[in-house]
This record gives structure tokens, sequence and C-alpha cells, in this order.
């Protein structure tokens, strides 16, 4: 896994969020101080903002990530295409962060399903589309 400062020094480097909102490192902010947000690309909505960064560990980080697969999963599954994609970049975003090789995946085909079911699998989380794909035409929006 990343050490937040390798998080830092790459988006100081160049990376940069892969949603137009900035959702997957918005996630992020969650694990740093304030102090950090501005390199991330975020800043507190006022000056007065308290914020406890939750502690950086792999059963953390893999919290967080099974509470974003899931809502990536039920946007997915009703096929809210804008919603799901950028959850489609926020699980990559946490595949990057683990190092896993899964940041790769290409595969966007029904909304995300086979990244969703390939991490659900390797990570042991709810895989609400069983033993399917996810490339099925059953997921389409036809």
């Amino acid at each position: 896994m990343l050490t937040k400062e390798q998080i830092l020094e790459s988006v100081k480097s160049g990376k940069k969020s892969e949603c137009l909102d900035g959702r997957d490192f918005g996630r992020l902010t969650t694990f740093f101080p304030i102090s950090d947000w501005e390199t991330l690309g975020f800043k507190p909505k006022d000056d007065k903002v308290e914020h406890a960064p939750k502690k950086w560990t792999e059963k953390n980080v893999l919290a967080q990530l099974k509470e974003d697969l899931g809502f990536a999963f039920e946007k997915a599954l009703g096929r809210r295409g804008i919603s799901s994609s950028f959850m489609y970049k926020v699980i990559k975003m946490w595949m990057w962060v683990l190092e896993d090789d899964l940041q790769h995946h290409l595969s966007y085909a029904m909304y995300g399903l086979p990244l969703y079911k390939a991490v659900a699998v390797k990570y042991g989380f709810e895989n609400p589309i069983g033993n399917d794909s996810g490339s099925e035409d059953k997921y389409s929006e036809y």
C-alpha cells in the first residue's frame, strides 16, 4: 500500500484526480490533515473547520473501499451512468493506493460491473451479481 507521503509526492509530480468532480481524491481527504488538502485539490469550506484524519492503515483503507464499492454496485445496478462512471474512477484510485494490479483494469462494460466484481471477489466484499461476469446484456440500459 502506498504511504501518504507517496500519494502526496505523486500528486505533486502530476498525478491528477480522474473524476470531473474530484470525488476520487476527495475520498483521500478523510485520511489527510487539512494542511495537505490543497495538494489534493481541496480546501475547507471555512477557516473554522475541524478535522481529525482517519488513521492511515490498510484496514481503514479497505473499510473505505468496501463502502465505496457498495455504492458503486448500487449505481451500476441502477444504471446510473454518470454516478457509476465517477465511482469507477474512485475504485480504481483505491486500487492505485493499494498497489493492486486492478488499477489497470480497462473494461467499463455495464457501468463498471466487471471491475466491481473483480474487486469484491478479491477482497471478500459483497458481490451482488453472484456468478455473473458483469458483462451480461441484462445489465445494459436496453
